[in-house]
């Protein structure tokens, strides 16, 4: 009997259920001669038999986890791959039969079943970087809360204090940048210093993104499908 294999809507061969398909796994297990050892952490050879059992049983317990890990990360990542490769070609076949551009500005573009319950959405997300005027937007900044002195309100203080902070990885509060840039304050010295602000913006590359929603019925909220293992 012919073996039967699995297609997807265009043809490719399909990704076997995640539960049938079993992770090649690291034993982590070293055969010198006839005897087997592990490294431990230190990069020293151990042999097996004097290792304790639950030091065993827990490494099996984490590469097992790993190895399905490791597969599903894999899987992940050539769906995004299919995904793109579709939105692409669906839009490439549309513009040559309208001989027009799909989608946004940016290339953003959300694609709907025929019944209106499910979408797929691509994004396109500029990745931002700060020039060196933003160290002259700081400093027009503070002199601004300088010369307001005590007429300075509590939380346009609070909030330039938070947007020029650095976190942990070294990386500006953009979203508090950003938010400094919508007050609306009558003064000189401030708009120089959004002017410096909004010259240190540079788009220095783009990322895309993938998200997908279902709903029940047109009349229910979309509902997004979790792909996230935090939020799954």
């Amino acid at each position: 009997m012919p073996e039967t294999k699995l297609l997807d809507a265009q043809g490719r061969p399909a990704e076997a259920p995640f539960a049938a398909q079993k992770p090649l796994i690291d034993s982590g297990i070293i055969a010198v001669g006839d005897a087997n050892f592990m490294h431990d952490s230190a990069g020293r050879l151990v042999p097996v038999g004097l290792i304790k059992p639950q030091h065993l049983l827990e490494d099996q317990t984490v590469r097992k986890i790993i190895g399905f890990a490791q597969q599903l990360s894999d899987q992940i990542s050539r769906f995004r791959g299919h995904t793109f490769d579709d939105v692409a070609t669906f839009s490439e076949l549309l513009a040559e039969q309208y001989q027009a551009k799909v989608g946004g500005a940016k290339g953003n573009i959300t694609l709907s079943t025929y019944d209106g319950l499910s979408k797929v959405v691509v994004q396109i997300a500029d990745q931002l970087a700060f020039g060196p005027e933003l160290q002259v937007a700081k400093k027009l900044v503070d002199d601004c809360i300088t010369t307001w002195s005590d007429g300075a309100r509590t939380e346009i203080r609070a909030l330039v204090e938070h947007a020029f902070q650095v976190d942990k990885e070294g990386q500006i509060n953009r979203a508090a940048l950003f938010q400094l840039r919508r007050l609306d304050i009558d003064d000189e010295h401030w708009r120089a210093a959004m002017t410096a602000l909004g010259d240190a913006i540079r788009v220095v590359g783009s990322k895309q993104y993938v998200r997908f929603y279902r709903r029940a019925n047109l009349a229910a909220k979309w509902e997004p499908i979790t792909i996230d293992l935090a939020a799954a």
